[in-house]
């Protein structure tokens, strides 16, 4: 399996503190059956995204580990101002291994009502983001109504592995099996910052896709989307999704992104 969304470096965000704690989630994911992981440290007003400091570290963990686990490069992308500034003037710099795919994160407060214009600046430019864990935001557990917007303009979505357990919750639990059910999920991610209560397991999510959606879903969510998006590549021809509307969304405009933070 690959998983796209996992703080597996240690001493940059709130993941392992040291090598050795990162070896022992490595070792965690590999017996899980995990064989790609994109490191995916935070990139916040709490933590710094440092990526030379981020490939050194990975360099050393995979060295560590004999080359029985691939490791990839990505962020966990706060939708902040100065992130987003950032992003586009350094279109490359917070994608998943440098390529097109960017994991997105909205703030548990608030959630700026026209944040798809962003997305669709991203998009213009070459960058799909990939909106994580919207089942476990607290905005969206009271409107999970506002996906249809951001999955309109051509954003991608990742649920979280331990939400298919109830590991967050019912209404967690229960966002992730409606979303999945309307085809709005494109992949499964551990989000793993531990192996005690953020643990890699990514293997029980797989059988929970299989038990109540098949085997093809299963595959696509935790292999074939998140290979495709690792290697830098088109995602495979994807389910129709269902309960969208069909309005085009409007371009942004200019000089919208600083309005929008003000609010």
């Amino acid at each position: 399996m690959y998983d796209i969304h996992h703080h597996l470096l240690f001493g940059v965000d709130d993941g392992p503190k040291d090598l050795e704690s990162s070896l022992t989630q490595a070792e965690a994911s590999i017996a899980d059956g995990t064989t790609h992981i994109v490191c995916t440290p935070h990139s916040n007003d709490e933590f710094a995204f440092r990526p030379d400091v981020c490939r050194e570290r990975m360099a050393l963990i995979e060295h560590r580990l004999g080359g029985r686990l691939t490791l990839g490069l990505g962020c966990d992308f706060h939708l902040s101002f100065d992130n987003i500034e950032d992003a586009f003037r350094n279109r490359n710099k917070y994608t998943i291994n440098g390529k097109q795919y960017l994991l997105v994160e909205f703030s548990d407060m608030a959630i700026p009502h026209h944040i798809s214009d962003i997305f669709c600046r991203f998009i213009a430019m070459g960058i799909l983001p990939i909106l994580t864990h919207p089942e476990r935001n607290q905005v969206l557990k009271q409107h999970p109504e506002r996906m249809v917007e951001w999955l309109r303009a051509g954003c991608l979505v990742q649920v979280t592995a331990a939400s298919l357990e109830g590991r967050f919750g019912k209404r967690s639990e229960e966002l992730s099996l409606q979303f999945l059910g309307k085809s709005w999920v494109h992949f499964i991610a551990s989000d793993a910052h531990n192996t005690e209560s953020r643990a890699p397991r990514m293997r029980a999510a797989y059988q929970v896709l299989e038990a109540k959606f098949g085997k093809a879903t299963a595959d696509r969510l935790c292999i074939e989307n998140p290979r495709a998006v690792f290697l830098g590549e088109p995602l495979p021809l994807q389910p129709k999704p269902t309960g969208l509307m069909e309005e085009a969304t409007s371009p942004p405009k200019r000089g919208l992104l600083r309005s929008f933070f003000r609010r």
